[in-house]
């Protein structure tokens, strides 16, 4: 019986230290609200797991494309939109969307609104993985469905000039 319970004690204290010493994620303490608030300019858009020609829409949009040079804003109410800025086959935008973010979990959604829409009563909305957020850059990935894989487009945001 005594042997039982020291093997169940060095368990557990394996576990805890295995634990306490695992990794955190990339970005360890960057990632912060205040570092998402603000006023971003979508750069650049990559894929991982994923080739390009596969992301037929990003966000019932339209292609990806269509995204590069937009600018969201996410005020720190939650209250945001994002303009896309035309141009070729994309029509210019904005969308007015409510949003918010966990750093502990690492995610990032976001509900569009449409006129007359209250945020507590829009059910569908886009949760997205919060990669790093440093007050100066923001990138943040949509899982797409791809295989048995998992795959991502990556958006890349830099801090909008005030």
């Amino acid at each position: 019986m005594k042997r039982i319970f020291l093997i169940a004690a060095i368990l557990c204290s394996s576990l805890m230290v295995l634990q306490s010493c695992s990794p955190k994620g990339a970005t360890g303490t960057s990632l912060k609200r205040g570092n998402i608030t603000g006023t971003w300019t979508l750069t650049d858009i990559t894929y991982e797991g994923i080739p390009q020609a596969n992301v037929k829409s990003l966000f019932e949009e339209g292609p990806a494309s269509c995204f590069i040079g937009g600018t969201w804003t996410l005020t720190n109410s939650g209250n945001g939109s994002y303009t896309l800025p035309g141009g070729g086959s994309c029509a210019a935008k904005t969308q007015s969307i409510f949003w918010s973010a966990s750093p502990a979990d690492q995610t990032f959604q976001f509900k569009k609104l449409f006129e007359g829409d209250k945020a507590k009563n829009v059910t569908s909305g886009h949760r997205l993985l919060l990669s790093s957020a440093d007050g100066n850059t923001l990138v943040i990935k949509s899982p797409v469905e791809y295989g048995n894989s998992p795959a991502y487009v990556v958006l890349n945001f830099t801090k909008a000039m005030k």
